[in-house]
């Protein structure tokens, strides 16, 4: 059974996210909160201890406690799947693979995924989506090594991440994102439904291993309708983070 400040910490977790606190709100003090819960001021302390370490809230000494982010929102001081990020908002990810296709690295791929320039590498297209809607266009870039436990995985499989990590005990452990603008060329209108020329958001990335040995080279195109980022400042910390534009703030 989980200590009574993870439990705090739970349900106050589960607050945020259900914008009981909305982002910039005040938590209630600790009298207050012990009062609530019927612990001490201590067992308090603990549990906002531990949604501070999180970036959900922030605080300086005499302060009420702010929240600065919810789990709604994928922080990319972490490193989340779509699959995972859509669970963490009570969303239900899809993924459907529209095409794949073993092709002779290029030199951008070989740099990116540390290999020799022509070394066979499995490039695959798919189509993301949340609660049935599309909303992203991944093309990735597998290297030579994970490419036959990719093909295994079923097309319609949400999370290839968490599939990968039960067949093979692989562990996407680091990540590096460029994010961007561009336009939706016929392409990729076609795939989110879009028309030609709508804005996208452009997220190009590598993942690595624990080892720092590269996995994916990616390059995601979100619908901008669907998917905004921001990111939170402190002195402390500053966390990019993904939402959906439903989330996102005004302005």
């Amino acid at each position: 059974m989980a200590a009574r400040h993870e439990q705090i910490a739970d349900e106050l977790r589960r607050a945020i996210d259900a914008q009981e606190y909305t982002i910039g709100a005040r938590l209630p003090s600790e009298a207050e909160l012990a009062a609530r819960y019927g612990v001490s001021r201590g067992t308090v302390r603990q549990a906002v201890a531990s949604l501070t370490a999180e970036g959900l809230i922030g605080s300086r000494q005499g302060a009420r406690r702010v929240v600065l982010a919810s789990r709604r929102s994928q922080s990319f001081a972490e490193l989340r799947s779509f699959a995972q990020w859509a669970r963490a908002m009570g969303r239900t990810a899809t993924g459907r693979v529209v095409a794949t296709e073993y092709r002779p690295a290029t030199d951008q791929e070989a740099a990116r995924l540390h290999l020799r320039t022509g070394t066979r590498v499995l490039h695959v297209l798919r189509v993301r989506g949340l609660d049935g809607e599309r909303v992203l266009v991944e093309r990735t870039v597998y290297a030579d090594w994970i490419a036959e436990a990719v093909e295994r995985v079923e097309p319609d499989c949400p999370s290839v991440t968490q599939r990968l990590y039960e067949d093979t005990g692989l562990v996407f452990a680091y990540g590096e994102h460029t994010i961007d603008a561009t336009a939706a060329g016929v392409r990729d209108a076609e795939l989110l439904g879009v028309r030609r020329g709508s804005p996208l958001l452009r997220v190009r990335r590598v993942t690595t291993t624990h080892e720092g040995r590269p996995v994916e080279w990616s390059e995601d195109r979100y619908r901008a309708d669907a998917v905004s980022f921001a990111i939170h400042n402190s002195i402390g910390s500053n966390p990019l983070t993904r939402r959906t534009t439903d989330t996102a703030p005004e302005g």
